[in-house]
């Protein structure tokens, strides 16, 4: 054997078969990627190309309504004229609630801390307040027990439940100084003759 020229085969040899072997299912992948590769390239292009521009639409997530406490406030206006309607040992005043914004706000119940009053309210509970839209109640409190008032109501406050689509919260309301005098003098009107 000189080097030169082609390897013969000599005796007992047998050339290769030439036939193709089965070739992975990966390389059928890669030839049909190979085929198309100029349309995949383009569909991409074009996806990239849309959603760089706007055309392609994502939904997003909604944002979550505020919380009802957040978006709900109540001012004391003033106190009613004693009336027929109101009892003797009651005293009656308005209230304007307000929803800033989002869904609807149901107010469910209106009470107070003391335990020698109770509360009412015109319209009664359950009612709503829309965004917008300010809503006039008016609120009732009824002596019950002069034993337990106290003569002189520094910071009182209306606890409100409130609901929208987003929770259910129980909320404390201050109305101010002017409420807490008037409340204060109806307090001392309605138990000036009962001692503790």
């Amino acid at each position: 054997m000189s080097g030169i020229g082609p390897v013969e085969p000599e005796e007992g040899t047998h050339a290769l078969d030439t036939r193709a072997a089965p070739r992975p299912q990966r390389e059928g992948y890669a030839r049909t990627f190979e085929r198309h590769r100029r349309a995949v390239t383009a569909g991409l292009l074009a996806g990239a190309v849309l959603t760089g521009s706007g055309y392609l639409y994502v939904t997003r997530p909604r944002p979550e309504p505020p919380y009802p406490s957040q978006v709900t406030a109540v001012a004391y206006l003033k106190a009613q004229a004693t009336d027929l309607d109101t009892p003797a040992r009651g005293f009656t005043f308005d209230v304007e609630m307000t929803t800033e914004s989002g869904p609807p706000v149901t107010v469910t119940r209106i009470s107070q801390p003391y335990a020698g009053l109770s509360v009412t309210s015109s319209p009664r509970a359950p009612f709503r307040t829309e965004a917008g839209s300010p809503r006039k109640i008016k609120i009732t409190v009824q002596v019950t027990e002069c034993g337990k008032v106290p003569r002189n109501a520094g910071l009182p406050f209306l606890d409100v439940t409130l609901r929208n689509t987003r929770a259910m919260q129980d909320h404390s309301f201050i109305l101010g100084s002017r409420y807490a005098q008037d409340l204060s003098r109806a307090l001392r009107v309605a138990c000036g003759n009962d001692t503790r």
